[in-house]
């Protein structure tokens, strides 16, 4: 029997990949079938190690360019919605709600909710402010752009996630490496850069805002602070995220400007995930995901508040009755909540960690996600996909997460990792 005519309400999802299993789970858990739909034929290097569970799944759809049977293959199963399991599932599932007459956000804007440079100009265009930026083609326009805006430039690839592929760059012969390094690479889902994007480098504190949208209605799930380190040669590495409860002064300027940008790339249904920094002038947009927030952040929302994107994503296409009568309610942290990514200043064959019994001692030790397993290989932390280790933590007290936050940077170090054959660098 199809899920059509099972009495399960449907949901397709477009690039459900490992990552996006704890929303995945969410929905069955709320009594749906789910419909799989894989947007290209060839699984992105990223996740060829860890796909996803077919087990999750009543159907499993690969599109191999034939729109019209992808479609009409997924009609079949009489979905109630479509949602973007990751970065690379967003347009294919803004086309796919758009043809199935399916609540979503339309495709006039898809590429704007993907590309960077397409993304900050829509943004600017909707009178928000936004990071003077270039799209690189050419190095000698580059280093003249460069030159002229002076400081610090990020240059970074179009469509890529995960802080994959970003530089810091304080000169324009800097500048100029990165975009050679970029332009005629791949990104992490496997598909061509095909240039690069230079934006200025915009100070002040970076938060994590994460949301849920139904109707045109937009609802604040939860926002993090991101704590950063200049490490491994990379300026404005982030090595932990904490939750920032909603009556801190910061929320409503976050708030407020983060609807404003949902709006301006026309994202009225399902989650986003805003970067933004708060400069002096204000806050100002790094990029935005219309997709739930990655690094396990919903998880330890819910672990926090009681509730996270989760929870309000099955609302939004599944309850939206219910969505409407709460959106607005401002969260409330319960426990305070905290997300450190150890930073590897070392690479080879990991031997052991040393102080990992310290960590599991401290007063607000939750979990630890073990990503480099002794007798793997390490690499130097140069992004979010290069975490060793990652610890949770959580308290009831915002000062003891903070403290163990800090006894963690203490540990972090060349000594907490023992190579292979006692080397320790």
């Amino acid at each position: 029997m199809t899920a059509a005519l099972d009495g399960r309400p449907c949901i397709v999802m477009v690039d459900a990949w490992a990552a996006a299993r704890s929303l995945v789970l969410k929905f069955l858990e709320q009594g749906s079938s789910i419909v799989r739909v894989q947007s290209t034929r060839d699984v992105p290097y990223l996740y060829r190690a860890s796909p996803y569970v077919p087990e999750d799944f009543v159907a499993d759809i690969v599109h191999d360019g034939d729109l019209e049977a992808t479609v009409a293959a997924v009609k079949a199963f009489a979905p109630v919605a479509v949602v973007a399991g990751g970065e690379s599932g967003v347009e294919f599932a803004d086309l796919l709600a758009e043809r199935l007459g399916l609540p979503g956000n339309g495709t006039a804007l898809s590429a704007a909710r993907r590309d960077k440079h397409l993304m900050v100009e829509a943004v600017r265009a909707a009178g928000l402010r936004a990071a003077r930026q270039l799209r690189v083609t050419d190095t000698d326009e580059l280093a003249a752009w460069h030159r002229e805006l002076g400081g610090r430039v990020v240059v970074k690839p179009p469509r890529s996630a995960g802080s994959r592929g970003v530089f810091f760059c304080d000169t324009p012969e800097e500048s100029v490496a990165a975009f050679r390094s970029i332009a005629d690479a791949d990104n992490i889902f496997s598909q061509p850069n095909k240039g690069a994007v230079a934006q200025e480098y915009l100070p002040g504190t970076e938060y994590m805002v994460n949301t849920v949208s139904r109707d045109g209605r937009h609802h604040l799930c939860d926002v993090w602070r991101t704590g950063r380190l200049t490490a491994n040669g990379v300026v404005d590495l982030c090595d932990a995220l904490s939750l920032t409860d909603s009556a801190s002064r910061v929320v409503e300027p976050l708030r407020d400007y983060a609807f404003q940008v949902l709006d301006a790339l026309g994202i009225r249904h399902g989650p986003a995930h805003l970067e933004i920094r708060m400069t002096p002038q204000g806050p100002c947009l790094v990029e935005v995901g219309a997709r739930i927030a990655g690094g396990g952040i919903p998880d330890c929302a819910g672990l926090g508040i009681g509730e996270s994107q989760l929870e309000w994503t099955v609302d939004a296409y599944l309850r939206p009755e219910r969505f409407h009568a709460r959106a607005g309610t401002p969260y409330r942290v319960r426990r305070y909540s905290a997300i450190f990514g150890m930073v590897s200043p070392v690479e080879g064959v990991l031997g052991e960690y040393r102080g990992i019994e310290e960590i599991e001692r401290l007063e607000s030790f939750h979990s630890l996600i073990t990503l480099v397993k002794p007798g793997q290989r390490i690499c130097r932390t140069v992004d979010d996909l290069t975490y060793p280790l990652v610890v949770r933590l959580l308290h009831d007290l915002e000062e003891v997460v903070q403290r163990d936050l800090n006894t963690i940077r203490h540990l972090d170090g060349e000594a907490f990792y023992r190579l292979d054959g006692g080397a320790d660098s």
